[in-house]
């Protein structure tokens, strides 16, 4: 596989208290391999030895107890949400896989897929507060309100993307509009909210996050290391699913230069997963794929693209230290 240099990710130190980790992996487009990735990359951080819940965030289109071989679980996400059960803690359900949870979706209740603002914001904080190492977020299809949020809650965002031109496209849709959704929550610095509507209402508005920037910065300096920040830190990384030929897998590496070159901000390429018969054939068996064919090709990627999403963990952390 052409992906990112292999990292080598150094052993674990110990810690006073634990670090939780929300990781996202959203799209925009269905049938992509949302889940399958999710699902993958929570049973790889298990297999580790982390403590993973994995949250099947599809709201309305629940599947990932599928994908893990589960039956329709008796408690999920909507019993959280309609406050049948009163900790999320109680709607997450052991998969078989050591040290890896799931919280299923909402399988029963059509408004679980839109819930209101005080639901959402309440799941929110509580996804954050879980008392695991890592929360993986399997988000749904399209680039409404719902799916950016849970996006942006993550320390670390995942857009995935088919070797397609529509899924290229589909990708950059979303990451643009999760960006522009992160300076929406700028809201209740209402000055900076006026500036940004201003900036971009104005003919010839700025096309780039940069360009923006300048606006903001001729038109009142004082907010722009507000607007600067918001820029520096939205950093999503970006996997390549079902790459088949040597451009498939090497398809990252020019999608995250297109992005900075025509978009100004900075994307991570984790990796490509490759095509891999063992998957659709665990798929039909219920099972996992890095559970039944452990040394699957597929399985070796995704080891790859957890090295790299450790990697570029410790970097992060370094900077905030």
């Amino acid at each position: 596989m052409s992906s990112p240099v292999p990292r080598t990710v150094a052993a674990p130190q110990a810690e006073p208290a634990r670090r939780r980790r929300v990781i996202a992996v959203g799209g925009g487009k269905g049938g992509i391999g949302k889940t399958l990735v999710s699902s993958s990359l929570a049973i790889e951080l298990a297999r580790r030895g982390k403590e993973v819940v994995l949250v099947d965030a599809d709201l309305g289109g629940a599947n990932v107890h599928t994908c893990l071989g589960m039956d329709p679980p008796l408690v999920t996400l909507s019993d959280f949400v309609n406050r049948r059960v009163t900790n999320i803690e109680d709607v997450a359900l052991p998969t078989g896989v050591a040290g890896l949870r799931v919280v299923a979706g909402a399988l029963d209740a059509l408004d679980a897929a839109n819930p209101k603002y005080q639901q959402k914001q309440k799941l929110l904080r509580r996804v954050q507060q879980l008392d695991v190492d890592y929360v993986v977020l399997d988000l749904g299809a399209g680039t409404h309100f719902n799916v950016l949020d849970f996006f942006l809650v993550a320390d670390q965002g995942v857009a995935v993307l088919m070797p397609e031109p529509t899924s290229i496209e589909n990708v950059y849709r979303f990451v643009k509009a999760a960006f522009f959704r992160r300076l929406g929550y700028l809201s209740d610095q209402v000055p900076i909210k006026q500036l940004v509507e201003q900036a971009m209402s104005q003919r010839g508005a700025p096309r780039t996050p940069y360009q923006m920037l300048s606006e903001v910065e001729r038109m009142a300096p004082e907010y722009a290391p507000l607007i600067q920040e918001t820029i520096r830190s939205y950093r999503p990384g970006l996997i390549v699913n079902q790459a088949r030929t040597r451009e498939d897998l090497e398809m990252g590496y020019s999608v995250t230069a297109a992005w900075k070159k025509f978009f100004g901000l900075e994307m991570d390429f984790l990796g490509a997963l490759s095509y891999d018969d063992e998957v659709w054939k665990s798929v039909r068996r219920r099972r996992p794929v890095l559970v039944e064919k452990p040394s699957s090709r597929v399985a070796q990627d995704f080891s790859a693209v957890v090295n790299e999403l450790l990697f570029l963990e410790q970097q992060q952390r370094a900077r905030s230290a």
